[in-house]
């Protein structure tokens, strides 16, 4: 994936969230609320046309307190942010495995897992009216396994050799880290091209306007997952990746 493909997107509420917001707002500016909203039995989807103040009202809750769980969420679970590319063009590669590793992977291992639940449900109450679902969910589940395999590699094998390569170099490490990079890259293609597809079956990801809102919550999701795997992919291949090629 080249460069100019990588696209930044925010979540639309890093100045934190406020008692007026509708609920469905929220998680769709900020998915990973949905889970917190269904830990506190929120309806966000049929009932999440009301503000926050009121459905936590509706639930005994108190609302700054739910604001400020919503803002520590925020604050412990990562977003895209501008140009933080910049500092890692200057870290060393040891603080930008550590970085992909615990925001992109740890996202990835947090992340699919619940996105596999909204992508299932979709698909199984809304399959026979939108038969492309079936597409998407197909296509979601390969490259959730893809994802899953492939960052697990790097864990336990790949980004060891670098840091080892970095450590201690040798021609023989540079040679076998050659081949280990391009088929790294090979598969954050195969990934690319899934990411592309599923953009395209949605719609740009895309809601019907007849959805509900876990439909628009899956879409949202998904299209959150396409921007963090487009900044993953690009600190590897345009920056970690060129430090031993």
């Amino acid at each position: 994936m080249a460069a100019k493909q990588m696209n930044n997107t925010t979540t639309g509420v890093q100045d934190g969230f406020s008692g007026e917001a509708m609920v469905r707002d929220i998680v769709l500016q900020f998915p990973k609320a949905a889970d917190y909203f269904k830990a506190q039995r929120i309806d966000f989807c049929c009932g999440g046309a009301k503000p926050l103040t009121e459905a936590a009202a509706e639930k005994g809750l108190d609302t700054e307190s739910v604001i400020q769980d919503l803002n520590k969420l925020l604050e412990e679970h990562p977003v895209l942010e501008e140009g933080e590319d910049t500092a890692w063009n200057e870290a060393s590669s040891e603080d930008l495995v550590n970085y992909i590793v615990n925001k992109h992977h740890r996202y990835l291992r947090e992340e699919l897992p619940l996105i596999a639940q909204n992508v299932t449900k979709v698909f199984r109450v809304h399959g026979e009216d939108s038969p492309h679902l079936a597409e998407v969910y197909r296509l979601f589940h390969t490259l959730r396994e893809d994802l899953l395999q492939h960052t697990a590699q790097e864990e336990e094998s790949e980004f060891p050799k670098m840091l080892a390569y970095s450590n201690h170099p040798t021609p023989e490490g540079l040679a076998e880290l050659h081949g280990l990079l391009h088929t790294l890259e090979e598969e954050h293609d195969g990934a690319g091209e899934i990411l592309r597809e599923l953009r395209r079956v949605t719609n740009d990801f895309t809601p019907p306007e007849h959805a509900c809102t876990t439909y628009r919550l899956t879409y949202a999701r998904l299209e959150e997952l396409e921007g963090m795997t487009f900044e993953h992919v690009h600190l590897e291949n345009n920056i970690l990746f060129l430090r031993y090629q």
